[in-house]
């Protein structure tokens, strides 16, 4: 595993050849479960620099739902890759992997899951998200209670995987799921059905930003993808980590990497 390098040494004459943002939301461009307007306004300088700006979240489809119509993403892929939501002209989009019978199907499965990990995981709780979710179900354990260590952490995501299902851990949830996909590749199909890119072949014009084992994906597909400070703790467990990482954690790391992006453009206008 190669370590990640530091953001400042990222070349800053390739920074000109990116095309777009793909980043995570929790503790990527938020900073102790707040959404800071710092955050905001880089999303909004990045739109207004003409780069794809899209949102690769474990969150879901209730809270796509808002974020997708409120701030200025282009896209947003929800549940780890359970659906792709998009403005289109008779308005917001979704574009589910699975069918809404065998999502129902996987959910009951799901659940039954659910209580054999609450259990035998004490501490462990539905996350309060889970009401507004399509495709996958979430265990809590940093969002609404004390966080748990990291053992139990990953006996929660080892019950899932026993019974057949994927688990993803985030930096506050365990997401588990049925199914092949992940954050990549709906983010992959959402690139090919709505903008007409290939990421198999332009994957380093587009910068990637995440915080926690549940971005690996992204992080081992896109070259230029950065850890905000606060992965470090993950770092050990990640067979493909993020290439660069911030000083900061969370949104200030964020908006740290935008800075850094945009800056040879501010200078060119």
């Amino acid at each position: 595993m190669k370590r990640p390098r530091k953001l400042t040494a990222f070349p800053k004459d390739f920074l000109q050849g990116i095309r777009g943002v793909l980043h995570d939301f929790d503790d990527t461009v938020t900073e102790g479960g707040q959404f800071p307007a710092a955050s905001l306004l880089r999303l909004e300088q990045i739109r207004k620099n003409n780069l794809i700006l899209a949102l690769i979240t474990g969150r879901p489809a209730g809270w796509v739902d808002f974020l997708a119509r409120m701030l200025p993403f282009q896209a947003v892929v929800g549940e780890n890759g359970g659906f792709y939501a998009v403005m289109e002209k008779k308005g917001l989009r979704f574009h589910y992997v699975q069918s809404s019978a065998l999502r129902l199907k996987n959910r009951d499965r799901l659940e039954k899951i659910a209580q054999r990990v609450l259990r035998l995981v004490p501490g462990s709780r539905p996350a309060a998200d889970n009401p507004y979710r399509q495709c996958d179900i979430a265990i809590d354990f940093a969002e609404d209670v004390t966080r748990l260590p990291e053992a139990k952490v990953q006996k929660i995501a080892a019950i899932f995987r026993k019974a057949g299902a994927q688990a993803k851990i985030s930096s506050i949830h365990v997401n588990a799921w049925f199914g092949d996909y992940d954050k990549l590749t709906t983010t992959q199909r959402l690139f090919d059905e709505v903008l007409g890119i290939d990421l198999n072949h332009c994957e380093e014009d587009f910068l990637f930003l995440g915080d926690s084992p549940n971005d690996e994906p992204m992080f081992r597909h896109f070259s230029n993808s950065v850890g905000c400070a606060n992965i470090k703790p993950y770092l050990k467990s990640l067979q493909f980590p993020p290439r660069w990482i911030t000083q900061n954690t969370g949104a200030a790391g964020f908006c740290s990497a935008i800075d850094l992006l945009l800056q040879p453009r501010s200078k060119s206008r």
